[in-house]
């Protein structure tokens, strides 16, 4: 039975889009401030961006600590060069953050990381050490990667992982089947957690090509950096003239914006630990104070019902990129709008 006052965490989301390096800076410093307890830094969408380095991002992942986050390196969601090979074993080998797995090649390095063979026997060794105090941080499965089972959970877990970012189109009713809070999915982190996506454009698909560099009609290796003149994507419009799909470099996105801060009570039923905020650009601060004080209310308030409402109609008049949905959390197509 879930507990209608349990805290549900705030975790700001890796940046997807090329910000400029004072706005990225401006960024993270609300975010220090901020409620939010964790935050996942990197680039996870094409290693073209060069606003940080490696180098960058650890420096302001110990900024972050050092304000009280707990930081996770995000990996990126399609690796396709050696290149970008490389910077993946370099996030993955450091240990002074967790990682969080974009694809199956982070997961491979991972485990490779976490257990060092694939016997039974050795995986017992490996939960003896981990117990015992071992070096390497859990690591998170981020959303990108398709884990619609029990089973594929608890394969995922037994290779280290600590936390669950389940796939944006799961309904929430559909996550307690999969990790149910009461027997939670156990590796050698121990049960792990579940979070969900719960605010921005919802990541649809990646692909070797560059939609953005197409669209200004130019190839991928020369695309003169055109990602960084749209702060949250470029937005297409169907033949009717309604917001459809965002592009965003090699992701495709949809142009509404996916919420579920009307949700505390089915988000708590399903055993989630975390919700998960994709910055964008405008008041994001904001965004996120509002989703503290309706996940969260204060003692005396109300966890649902009619504040849920009154939490949606302020987040929609917000000045955001897109329309607000939240058809895929209640098992509807994804961009439905089912009112609190």
């Amino acid at each position: 039975m879930s507990n209608p006052t349990r805290r549900l965490e705030l975790t700001i989301g890796p940046l997807l889009y090329w910000w400029p390096r004072a706005a990225l800076m401006q960024l993270y410093a609300a975010v220090a401030e901020g409620p939010a307890r964790t935050v996942v830094l990197g680039e996870v969408v094409c290693s073209r961006r060069h606003e940080f380095s490696f180098d960058d991002w650890l420096a302001l992942a110990r900024d972050l600590a050092g304000a009280g986050k707990t930081v996770v390196l995000a990996t990126q969601a399609l690796v396709m060069a050696e290149a970008e090979l490389r910077s993946l074993r370099r996030i993955v080998e450091q240990d002074e953050f967790a990682v969080e797995a974009g694809d199956a090649s982070a997961l491979r390095l991972l485990a490779q990381a976490h257990v060092h063979a694939h016997s039974p026997a050795h995986v017992q060794a490996h939960v003896q050490t981990h117990a015992a105090g071992g070096a390497r941080k859990p690591f998170v499965i981020g959303p990108h990667i398709n884990i619609y089972s029990r089973d594929a959970l608890a394969e995922h877990a037994a290779l280290g992982a600590g936390r669950w970012v389940a796939p944006v189109e799961l309904p929430l009713d559909a996550l307690p089947l999969i990790n149910p809070p009461a027997d939670a999915v156990c590796g050698p982190a121990g049960p792990l957690e579940t979070e969900v996506f719960g605010f921005g454009r919802l990541p649809l698909a990646f692909s070797a090509r560059c939609f953005t560099a197409r669209h200004h009609r130019l190839a991928k290796d020369a695309c003169e950096y055109r990602c960084r003149d749209d702060a949250d994507g470029l937005l297409l419009r169907s033949t009717e003239g309604r917001d459809f799909l965002v592009l965003n470099g090699i992701q495709t996105q949809s142009a509404a914006l996916h919420a579920v801060i009307d949700r505390a009570a089915a988000l708590r039923e399903a055993g989630v630990h975390s919700v998960r905020l994709s910055p964008c650009s405008g008041d994001f601060a904001r965004v996120v104070a509002l989703y503290e004080r309706a996940l969260n209310p204060a003692s005396g308030e109300a966890a649902d019902g009619a504040d849920a409402a009154g939490a949606w109609r302020e987040l929609a008049a917000l000045d955001l990129s897109g329309e607000l949905v939240n058809g895929f959390a209640a098992r509807r197509p994804g961009l439905e709008v089912l009112q609190p």
